[in-house]
């Protein structure tokens, strides 16, 4: 098959690793970190327009190298016969784990837990996972993961449903770096050396945070450049339909479209 690939710099050398070593022909496009920090509608848009430079007739399908990603991906399409192909995750580090379920593990049963990773340190600095401070109470573009309600959640919605005082709280609560208390790194066993794990010791240790590694698991990234596609796993988006939210566990679900 030949493949096209449109993937978030932070998965640069994991996505690069397998697709040297795909059996497939892979075309790769890597577009800025911290794409998914500029808001929801503006990471649509941005992807939107990367998707319309692709010529569809070129390809068996489109490979998307991001999760869901504050709902950044929600509502892109296919174009042409060739179908979109998205991981069920929540955001990158589902992708560095391996599995959604793990990391859900792992994350409640370390709260204030910052992941580090070779991406993420050598371009992702000034970067977060998401939006440390509250937006403007009139934009309604950012969207978080809300555990307790297992929903995507603006800013907005949430001064709608709990009042602007309360919102803030629990918007600092769920993402503020003040509540932050340890990093972990997570070994993908393709890093050059250990510098990278030396750094990430070493940011810990400046903010007398706790350190951890983790080993992490590619098959999810191995998988999407392979073509193995199970349902489990990913989402497939044929012709005339779109990419939405699913809130029974399954991250990301089709919609048809209105065309």
């Amino acid at each position: 098959m030949r493949l096209k690939l449109i993937a978030c710099e932070i998965l640069f050398r994991e996505l690069s690793y397998f697709a040297a070593k795909s059996p497939h022909r892979i075309d790769a496009t890597f577009l800025a970190k911290g794409l998914h920090d500029v808001g929801r509608q503006k990471m649509f848009q941005e992807l939107d327009k990367v998707l319309d430079a692709v010529e569809p007739s070129e390809y068996d399908a489109v490979l998307l190298g991001y999760a869901l990603c504050n709902g950044g991906i929600a509502g892109l399409s296919p174009r042409g016969k060739a179908p979109l192909v998205v991981p069920r995750a929540h955001d990158c580090i589902t992708l560095f784990l391996g599995d959604k379920n793990k990391y859900e593990e792992y994350f409640f049963s370390h709260p204030g837990v910052y992941f580090k990773t070779v991406g993420w340190l050598e371009r992702g600095d000034h970067l977060v996972q998401n939006y440390l401070h509250p937006p403007d109470i009139n934009d309604d573009s950012p969207c978080i993961y809300d555990p307790r309600t297992e929903q995507y959640i603006t800013f907005r919605q949430m001064v709608k449903k709990y009042g602007e005082t309360n919102a803030r709280y629990i918007w600092e609560q769920l993402v503020a770096t003040p509540h932050y208390q340890q990093i972990t790194f997570i070994e993908t066993g393709i890093e050059p050396n250990e510098q990278f794990l030396q750094q990430a010791k070493r940011e810990a240790a400046e903010r007398n945070w706790i350190f951890e590694t983790i080993r992490g698991d590619l098959r999810l990234l191995q998988n999407l450049v392979n073509g193995n596609w199970n349902e489990e796993d990913f989402l497939i988006v044929q012709p005339g339909q779109k990419i939405d939210f699913d809130y029974s566990g399954q991250i990301v679900k089709n919609i048809h479209t209105t065309k």
